[in-house]
C-alpha cells in the first residue's frame, strides 16, 4: 500500500505559516524577477488567474480584489519541505522525496486505519509548520497519486467527489462500484504522467474519462502510444509497476542558470553571475559526493528584445582532473567568458552547467612513470582542497549561504554591473527559518 502526501499550494502556504495575515486572501507566488504567477492560492484560482500567468496581466487585480503577490522565498520554501519530509517520515518505514512538496510513503506491513493514519499525518504537518496537505492511499503509486487528487479536490470544490473522501481518500476503503464511479467522474488528464499531448490524442480516441482509460486495451495502449502508457495501465488497475525510491540515483548533470534583473554589458558583470552559479553547482555537486569531468558555460541576449543586438555563447570546458573544487570551476568558466563575451550586447541570462559527473574517487588513472612523486603531492594538494570545501559547506550550513564564498562570486575588478544580475525579489518575505538576522521577532507590552 501507498500513500501520496502533498502540500497544498504549497508555496502559498509556506508564505500564510509565517505569516497569518494572509490567511483567508487570494495570494500568488511570483517566479524570478517577479515575472509570472507560480503558485496560486484557491483565492486566486477563483479570481482566474491561471498558472505561469505574467503578473502584469493580473496586477489590477491587486487594487480592484485585493490580490496580494510576492515573490519567491526558495530558501523559506526549501527549509519547510525539508521539516515536512521529516514529519511525514515518522508514520511509514519508507518514503520516496519526489518533490519539494510531495513524498510517496510505502505502508506495506502497517497495521491500523489509514485514514486515521493520514489524518495523523496531516495534523502533525498542520500544527508543527502550519502547512496543509492532502493525502491519498493506493495499491500503486499511481492509484495513490490519484487518491491524492480526488482529496484535495473535494476539499477545494465541495460536490466535486463524495465529501467523505476530503483531504484523506484511501482508495482501499471502496468498492469496484464506488472506484469505477469516482473514475467516471475524473478527466483523463488528471491521471500521473498523462500530459497535455498524450490527453488530446487520447480523447480524440474517445478515452476521456480514467474510467475509459482502465477499460482499454493494454496492447493498443502500447503500440499507439509507449510502454509507459502501458504501465500507467496495469497500475491504474492495481498491478504494482514501480516501487518506492528511497536513494535516488545522483544526478548526470547539474544546471544552474537565471535570468537577470537588470541587462549586463560589462564582461565582469558576466564573470560575477557565472562564478556564481558554478559555485553553487559545485555546492550541489559535493552533496552528492560526485566530481565532474566538463563544465559549460552559456549567456546571451534576450530574444524577447528584438530592437536589441543578439549574441549567445555556448561553451564546454573539459576538466584536467575530474573535481568538485569551486576555485577550479569557477576559474575555468571565468576564461571562457572573458575569451567568448563581446561587448556592445545586453545580456540578459547565464548559466553553468556539469557533466561528465562520476563518484568521487572513481577517477580514470593515467600512465606515466616519471610522476610518482607529482602525483604525491597532487593527491595531497587535492585532499586539503577537499578538506577546505568540506569546511566551507559546513560553514554555510551553519551560519546561512554565502557566509564564506569566493570572491569572485562577490565582486569584479572593475565594480562594472557588480550584481545587477541578481534576481528582482521586490515582494519577498523574510527567510524566517534561515537566517539570524531574519527570524521572527516577538513583542510584548
Amino acid at each position: 500500500m501507498f500513500a501520496l502526501a502533498d502540500g497544498n499550494n504549497f508555496y502559498v502556504s509556506c508564505e500564510r505559516s509565517m505569516n497569518p495575515r494572509l490567511a483567508g486572501r487570494p495570494v500568488v507566488v511570483l517566479s524570478s524577477n517577479d515575472g509570472a504567477c507560480i503558485a496560486r492560492s484557491n483565492g486566486a484560482k477563483e479570481l482566474g488567474v491561471k498558472m505561469a500567468q505574467p503578473w502584469f496581466q493580473v496586477r489590477h487585480l491587486e487594487r480592484s480584489v485585493g490580490l496580494i503577490a510576492v515573490s519567491a522565498n526558495h530558501e523559506l520554501y526549501g527549509d519547510l519541505s525539508a521539516r515536512m519530509m521529516a514529519i511525514e517520515a515518522r508514520y511509514a518505514p519508507q518514503q520516496e522525496v519526489y518533490s519539494v512538496d510531495e513524498s510517496f510513503l510505502s505502508f506495506d506491513g502497517v497495521r491500523g486505519d489509514l485514514v486515521a493514519i493520514g489524518r495523523d499525518i496531516r495534523a502533525s504537518v498542520l500544527k508543527e509548520i502550519g502547512i496543509p496537505t492532502s493525502i491519498g492511499f493506493g495499491a500503486t503509486k499511481t492509484l495513490a497519486k490519484l487518491a491524492n487528487h480526488i482529496g484535495k479536490t473535494a476539499d477545494r470544490k465541495p460536490g466535486s467527489y463524495p465529501a467523505h473522501l476530503a483531504q484523506v481518500c484511501d482508495f482501499s476503503r471502496l468498492s469496484h462500484q464506488e472506484l469505477d464511479a469516482l473514475f467516471a467522474a475524473t478527466e483523463v488528464g488528471n491521471v500521473w504522467g498523462v500530459g497535455k499531448r498524450i490527453t488530446e490524442k487520447l480523447q480524440a480516441g474517445g478515452i476521456r474519462t480514467v474510467l475509459d482509460l482502465v477499460r482499454a486495451d493494454p496492447a493498443t495502449l502500447r503500440s499507439q502510444f509507449s510502454v509507459t502508457l502501458e504501465k500507467t495501465l496495469l497500475e491504474l488497475r492495481g498491478t504494482s509497476c514501480m516501487e518506492i525510491d528511497d536513494d535516488p540515483a545522483p544526478r548526470q548533470q547539474i544546471l544552474v542558470s537565471r535570468s537577470f534583473g537588470t541587462p549586463i554589458t560589462h564582461v565582469d558583470g558576466i564573470i560575477e553571475a557565472a562564478s556564481e552559479f558554478a559555485s553553487r553547482a559545485a555546492e550541489r555537486l559535493r552533496g552528492q559526493a560526485s566530481v565532474a569531468g566538463a563544465i559549460g558555460v552559456f549567456f546571451s541576449t534576450s530574444p524577447f528584445r528584438q530592437n536589441d543586438r543578439q549574441h549567445s555563447v555556448n561553451v564546454t570546458i573539459p576538466l584536467a582532473r575530474p573535481t568538485a573544487d569551486s576555485a577550479v570551476l569557477v576559474s575555468s568558466v571565468s576564461v571562457a567568458v572573458r575569451g567568448q563575451f563581446r561587448p556592445g550586447f545586453k545580456y540578459a541570462k547565464a548559466g553553468a552547467v556539469l557533466s561528465d559527473l562520476r563518484p568521487v574517487g572513481l577517477e580514470q588513472g593515467e600512465l606515466d612513470l616519471f610522476s610518482a612523486i607529482e602525483t604525491e603531492a597532487t593527491s595531497a594538494s587535492d585532499l586539503n582542497r577537499a578538506k577546505l570545501m568540506t569546511a566551507m559547506d559546513a560553514l554555510n550550513h551553519r551560519f546561512g549561504r554565502d557566509s564564506v564564498r569566493l570572491g569572485s562570486t562577490s565582486a569584479g575588478s572593475s565594480g562594472a554591473d557588480l550584481r545587477v544580475w541578481a534576481t528582482k525579489q521586490e515582494r519577498r518575505s523574510p527567510r524566517y527559518t534561515t537566517r539570524w538576522a531574519e527570524i521572527p521577532v516577538v513583542r510584548t507590552k
